[in-house]
């Protein structure tokens, strides 16, 4: 009899897991409240990127006199950005569905709990209500914005990140409140729109435990584009008086704008999961996993946002295939497990930022030998053509083995090119593995073998 398999939550975590417990022999149910891809593909990840990609489209339009263009003048039309992202959106989604249909994964489109340790009951749309008997469970509901009772979303004017892809109207004046991944992508998309934004730093620097030298390079183009910076802010309220939103942070500065977004973090989907009646565990709403993304009960995981882990749609992505693997009993001492310290991550501001690996201040803190070295963008052929030698690539490595320990790229492409690196770090190459590589000319790449060089 094949192993039952039961999953509650659609998104990466949910799709990756089914997809491949489904090759592996397993039958697989999922049970997704909204649409299979989840809030990555709702109001997060792709949505957001297909606003940058519009703003991005918008300023290479105004650098076209320095391709040896005439001026080109933009404009964001919201209906067609709407249709765009609903688009992509119903795309994707088909094509996950498709797959999974012909894997013979189930999909209930409604709401899931547990009453049991091997019983999860669904309850459809359509009314219909399904009690699954399970050999595993794995919970990957996600998460949502957090949003404290000081803020007052109205949806209007008030936003919280969901509301804003794309928001009612395009704002005059935006005030982001959050200066991590989330805000400074929000900052980005809405000022290459063209709109006035002021963001509120709670620390000293925008993407507090980045490479302080990676966050100066992203306020410096925040500067140049006339982004207003409250550092060492926190807000208090946030109020609206007729088409004006005023928010006042603690140190006594208010900051008046047409509209306010909200991205100061997200809080775990735990309720209404029947978890307490399976006995699984919780700290915080987050659900504690091991290597395997086990919980406390062995058979029941957690993956994605709700584990508190990294919250990444790839490292969602990941977690899910190994839950896959691990209940299909594919975990032998050669199974390698989830390294989080080696995961890529990258923010789509102008210019990109991506890192990999141990970062230099942590490594310095802990007192460990490191070499850095940096090349510039500006000294590659490439970055020169294509009119944007903003940015840097930073290669850190073992001084004694030349083992490749981490990197930053600040630049054009940072989203992609970091994907060398990742690779370098997760297979413990050298930095004369990426020297003796034989790359491309002209391209940004090259800046990677300059790097190691």
């Amino acid at each position: 009899m094949a192993v039952r398999f039961v999953i509650l939550g659609g998104g990466p975590a949910g799709i990756q897991a089914a997809s491949h417990a489904a090759r592996l022999g397993a039958d697989v149910t999922i049970v997704e409240r909204d649409v299979v891809g989840g809030a990555a593909n709702l109001w997060d990840c792709i949505p957001s990127k297909a606003m940058i990609a519009t703003g991005a489209t918008m300023s290479q339009a105004r650098r076209a006199e320095n391709m040896g263009l005439a001026p080109l003048e933009t404009a964001v039309q919201l209906d067609p950005l709407r249709g765009r992202i609903a688009a992509i959106e119903q795309r994707l989604n088909r094509s996950v569905c498709e797959l999974l249909e012909s894997q013979s994964v189930r999909i209930i489109t409604g709401t899931g709990r547990l009453t049991g340790p091997n019983t999860v009951v669904a309850e459809g749309a359509d009314g219909r209500v399904d009690e699954l008997h399970a050999d595993a469970v794995l919970v990957a509901t996600g998460s949502r914005p957090r949003v404290p009772d000081w803020a007052n979303i109205d949806g209007e004017r008030v936003l919280v990140t969901r509301q804003a892809y794309p928001p009612p109207e395009i704002p005059s004046h935006l005030i982001v409140i959050g200066s991590g991944v989330t805000g400074v992508e929000f900052v980005h998309m809405f000022s290459a729109y063209g709109c006035q934004v002021t963001l509120i730093v709670s620390r000293q620097q925008v993407l507090p435990g980045k490479d302080p030298e990676v966050a100066a390079a992203l306020e410096d183009d925040f500067l140049a584009r006339g982004v207003k910076l409250f550092k060492g802010a926190r807000a208090e309220s946030i109020e609206r008086i007729g088409d004006e939103v005023v928010v006042s942070c603690d140190d006594g500065r208010v900051a008046r704008g047409s509209h306010a977004l909200l991205a100061i973090g997200a809080v775990p989907n735990s309720e209404n999961l029947g978890l307490d009646a399976a006995g699984v565990e919780t700290n915080g709403g987050y659900v504690p996993v091991n290597q395997h993304c086990q919980s406390n009960v062995p058979h029941i995981y957690a993956a994605g946002d709700l584990s508190g882990k990294l919250p990444l749609a790839s490292v969602a992505s990941m977690q899910g295939r190994k839950v896959a693997e691990h209940v299909m009993g594919l975990h032998t001492r050669e199974h390698r497990h989830l390294d989080y310290e080696k995961a890529a991550s990258a923010i789509f501001t102008e210019p990109e930022i991506a890192d990999v690996g141990l970062p230099e201040a942590e490594a310095f803190a802990l007192g460990r030998k490191l070499r850095v070295t940096k090349v510039p963008f500006a000294a590659s052929a490439r970055a020169h053509i294509d009119g944007d030698t903003r940015g840097f690539v930073k290669i850190l490595s073992d001084p004694a083995t030349g083992i490749v320990l981490g990197g930053s790229i600040v630049g054009r492409g940072a989203a992609e090119l970091i994907s060398v690196i990742a690779l370098a770090v997760t297979a413990n190459l050298r930095v004369t593995d990426i020297v003796e590589s034989l790359l491309v000319h002209p391209a940004l790449a090259e800046a990677l073998a300059d790097a190691a060089e």
